[in-house]
């Protein structure tokens, strides 16, 4: 492991369960691996048409933009809804108890659902959905490692182990040993 974390971007939507596999092996290996996570809110949307993550997208921009020590919590809470509980994600009440659970107070969690659709969330949400299509993203999630000033884009949750090996580091499955699963 260097000294220095290498940079690695997960550009994800919360509508994706293959954006959740990703990000919860990300999140397990960020410290062993010693990599600096940069969680990308992105809609997939804006990458396949209709995905129906509109509004919780933006709110987990908004979260990004005012509160990133948050966002990993938040967006876990949302996965959580849709995929384990089969809640729904696009009302405003939903995203406030999502945003909550995940330990956000009630007053930070409205604040930031009414910044939705303001120009600086929805032009941020818009940017970082173009980064993703200029890494050249058909689908999501994208995981976009920074090594030695060149640039590695893997699409899918299955790509864990080559990333491993670009970061010249050990792969010990989906769950490695020193770390409880959260699910």
């Amino acid at each position: 492991m260097g000294s220095v974390p290498r940079t690695l971007e997960l550009f994800y939507d919360v509508l994706s369960p293959y954006s959740w596999l990703a990000f919860e092996v990300l999140c397990r290996y960020k410290n062993i691996w010693n990599v600096s996570l940069q969680l990308q809110p992105t809609l997939i949307g804006g990458i396949m048409r209709d995905s129906g993550s509109l509004t919780a997208m933006r709110f987990l921009t908004a979260v990004k933009m005012e509160h990133p020590e948050m966002l990993e919590k938040v967006s876990r809470e949302l996965w959580m809804r849709v995929w384990s509980r089969d809640e729904d994600i696009t009302e405003p009440p939903s995203i406030l108890a999502a945003a909550e659970k995940a330990g956000m107070s009630i007053e930070q969690a409205q604040e930031l659902l009414k910044r939705v659709s303001t120009p600086q969330v929805k032009n941020q949400l818009k940017e970082t959905t173009e980064a993703a299509c200029k890494y050249g993203a058909f689908g999501l999630p994208i995981t976009v490692a920074h090594l030695h000033d060149e640039t590695h884009m893997l699409f899918g949750s299955d790509r864990m182990e080559l990333l491993a090996y670009l970061l010249g580091e050990k792969w010990m499955g989906p769950v490695p040993p020193a770390v409880n699963p959260r699910l």
